[in-house]
């Protein structure tokens, strides 16, 4: 791939370094559906925006595996912060495939941060030097504190068919226009990730030229050499979610450990570390989290180091990406749902940490990330099969 390795930051440490300051401002964010702008600053100091970025607009272009230890740092302090970090990451994967004055427009900039949510309903009318676009999006994460906004929209053929992958997936096309061109919408009333700001943003008849548009399909190349972009953001985003739901459980534990080797449940006579079912609970649940997190780094490692010699992913790797990540979030929820309960009342308090990661990791996985039918997906591949869905789009 020709790839040359630089000296890196230890993102992870700077991800740690910020512990406290997030686990400060947790309640401000849950409080304002947010990030505060200290937040956003420190995020942007760091250059956590900007880790899986090209190295030559100033980007990280981190390996997975370090990226998914930096995303579950941050998860594992505050869950909102972790979501409109790896999102924005996903996002910012498209640089590599814009011409570099444009990406350079667009991810230059300390501020230069995309949000965007799945396709929606739209009309893309092609045009002179681009494309007029009018249509409505949900769950832009991140959308307060982005300066851009993408839409990905279905490509149509002549006669009005959708074009297709080799896959029988639809191509889409991504366009990138500044937040001001948009209306914003709040509809961000949710159980849980209520500081992620995945508002609605809406467009009427808005011109794009065609260099701030990216085609979905695999065919085209990047235009930034490097084996991370072999990987398609649809893998970094399950990566992301899997490494935000393996945060939220690793906070739990940690929270969790520390009640009970202090609190005295009513009517006990013992600390509730000293209760035998809760010793065997905590053992699992650190089993759990550990062999699903292994399962996922071991996996990635082995990929990225076979990707470094094809240049490319093939199917049976992409499985593997979307199983692990799956198994990782389905994981932490149950280590979450499990050491919850375990420390009884005091987890339904709003001042303690417990019933928060509760609703972050419940709304974490309830996204298309951690679908139960991924599984049959993946198991059709393992038989030999041909996928029934197209889950490793660009």
């Amino acid at each position: 791939m020709g790839e040359v390795l630089h000296d890196c930051p230890d993102y992870v440490a700077r991800a740690r370094s910020l512990g406290p300051l997030l686990a400060a401002a947790a309640d401000e964010i849950e409080r304002n559906r947010e990030l505060p702008a200290a937040i956003v600053s420190a995020l942007i100091d760091n250059g956590l925006f900007r880790l899986l970025q090209p190295r030559c607009l100033g980007g990280a272009q981190l390996d997975p595996m370090t990226y998914i230890r930096v995303v579950e740092q941050i998860a594992s302090r505050d869950a909102s912060t972790a979501w409109c970090v790896e999102q924005a990451n996903g996002c910012s994967m498209a640089a590599a495939f814009l011409d570099p004055e444009v990406a350079q427009e667009i991810f230059g900039p300390p501020d230069g941060i995309v949000a965007w949510g799945p396709v929606g309903p739209a009309e893309l009318c092609v045009v002179p030097g681009g494309f007029r676009l009018t249509g409505a999006w949900n769950f832009a994460s991140g959308s307060h504190h982005a300066s851009w906004l993408g839409a990905h929209v279905v490509m149509h053929g002549p006669d009005g068919a959708p074009n297709c992958r080799d896959d029988g997936g639809e191509i889409l096309r991504t366009l990138l226009f500044p937040k001001s061109q948009a209306t914003m919408t709040d509809i961000w009333h949710v159980v849980g990730l209520r500081g992620t700001g995945s508002d609605r943003y809406s467009v009427t008849d808005l011109f794009v030229p065609e260099r701030r548009t990216v085609l979905r399909d695999p065919k085209i190349a990047p235009h930034q050499p490097g084996r991370l972009y072999a990987f398609s953001s649809s893998n970094l985003y399950a990566c992301g979610v899997a490494a935000v739901a393996l945060g939220i459980a690793r906070g739990m534990v940690t929270d969790f450990t520390d009640l009970a080797t202090k609190k005295l449940p009513r009517g006990a006579r013992q600390r509730l570390c000293e209760n035998q079912v809760i010793q065997s609970q905590l053992a699992q649940a650190e089993a759990r989290l550990g062999s699903a997190r292994a399962f996922l780094l071991s996996g990635l490692a082995e990929i990225w180091e076979a990707v470094g010699e094809t240049g490319e992913l093939n199917l049976e790797q992409n499985t593997m990406i979307r199983l692990a990540s799956t198994w990782a979030i389905h994981q932490a929820r149950e280590v979450v749902t499990t050491l919850y309960h375990g420390a009884g009342a005091t987890a339904i308090f709003d001042d303690r940490p417990f019933e928060r990661r509760f609703r972050d990791m419940h709304t974490a996985s309830q996204q298309a990330q951690g679908r139960q039918a991924h599984y049959e997906t993946i198991g059709r591949v393992l038989f030999g099969l041909e996928p029934d869905t197209a889950m490793f789009a660009f």
